[in-house]
């Protein structure tokens, strides 16, 4: 198959037009419908229903391969471009979460000494967001962050041949109301908690889909929803009474009205990790060997991800 011509039809699909695809891409209205044309005449069958525009059967098919084929292809095209590219004094970072810790802190304090003139930039991504822009290229490097068990490494997507590198791991705390019956506890266990009233906040706390498989439960339903990537905003909805929160023990330390109860079972962290592709010398190359603390090889991103790797946290 063309990749062009399924570019174009996650296009239509996706604008719901033929003219506005073609406006999108920069093709005359009679080129898009030949490329859709084109892409049925290989395939042997019908994609698109033309009036309205919908999938067929077929097309819907064909749009679940499509998004990771083409992902995969700029993907490479990126990879080879880094291996070829001269080295930059740029670093776009992309961090999702509470991924930025102190230990990421000193070793950029580390990069720019080595490079004085280096033009560092770190953005807020969505954590869903965060490999894909790493594999095409958009960021030089991402920070994600997640549950996981100790030392194992976070359930990342296959976006391509990337690697990625243990920042830190830190224990989870439950953020609730001050005044809430459970706020002088020593501990709590998650699966207590699955009938509670908790806050969807997807770039800011753990996912709520998440909190799911690890208690092997149902339940943890969203009383509200958050889409700010700010702590502080969700800490004040938990302080109110808006729900409950899962975060990074040193991100819920300390807020107004709320407690931050140790979460005891079962026995996960909050992990951060460094994601990255190929790497020519460079900030962002020295930036992962400090991180990564001389070893040769981080772990490799997908399914087949090494699981047996250990991550110990660093001295202080």
């Amino acid at each position: 198959m063309d990749p062009q011509q399924l570019r174009t039809l996650t296009a239509v699909v996706r604008l719901g037009s033929f003219s506005e695809a073609a406006r999108a891409l920069g093709y005359t209205q009679s080129a898009v419908s030949q490329q859709v044309a084109a892409l049925e005449a290989d395939l042997g069958t019908v994609l698109l229903e033309r009036r309205p525009v919908r999938t067929t059967e077929a097309g819907e098919r064909l749009l679940e391969h499509a998004g990771p084929l083409l992902l995969r292809l700029d993907a490479a095209r990126a990879d080879v471009r880094r291996l070829a590219a001269a080295p930059t004094a740029r670093l776009l970072i992309g961090a999702a979460g509470a991924s930025v810790t102190p230990r990421l802190a000193h070793a950029l304090a580390e990069v720019r000494s080595a490079y004085p003139r280096l033009d560092l930039t770190i953005d807020q991504v969505a954590r869903a967001d965060i490999t894909a822009q790493v594999a095409t290229g958009a960021l030089d490097l991402g920070l994600v962050d997640g549950v996981a068990a100790p030392s194992d490494p976070l359930a990342l997507p296959d976006a391509g041949p990337l690697v990625t590198v243990a920042v830190a791991e830190e224990p989870l705390a439950v953020a609730l109301p001050a005044t809430h019956p459970l706020a002088r506890r020593p501990g709590l266990a998650l699966a207590d908690l699955a009938d509670a009233r908790w806050l969807d906040a997807p770039d800011v706390a753990m996912d709520l889909d998440r909190l799911r498989t690890m208690a092997g439960t149902d339940g943890f339903r969203a009383a509200a929803r958050y889409r700010g990537g700010e702590v502080r905003g969700l800490l004040a909805l938990v302080a109110a009474g808006h729900g409950l929160a899962l975060l990074p023990a040193t991100a819920a330390a300390g807020a107004v009205d709320v407690a931050a109860v140790p979460l005891r079972s079962p026995r996960l962290v909050h992990r951060t990790e460094l994601v990255h592709g190929s790497l020519p010398d460079g900030p962002a190359a020295l930036l992962v060997r400090l991180l990564d603390g001389g070893r040769p090889d981080g772990l490799p991103v997908g399914p087949s991800a090494g699981r047996s790797a250990g991550f110990s946290p660093p001295a202080g």
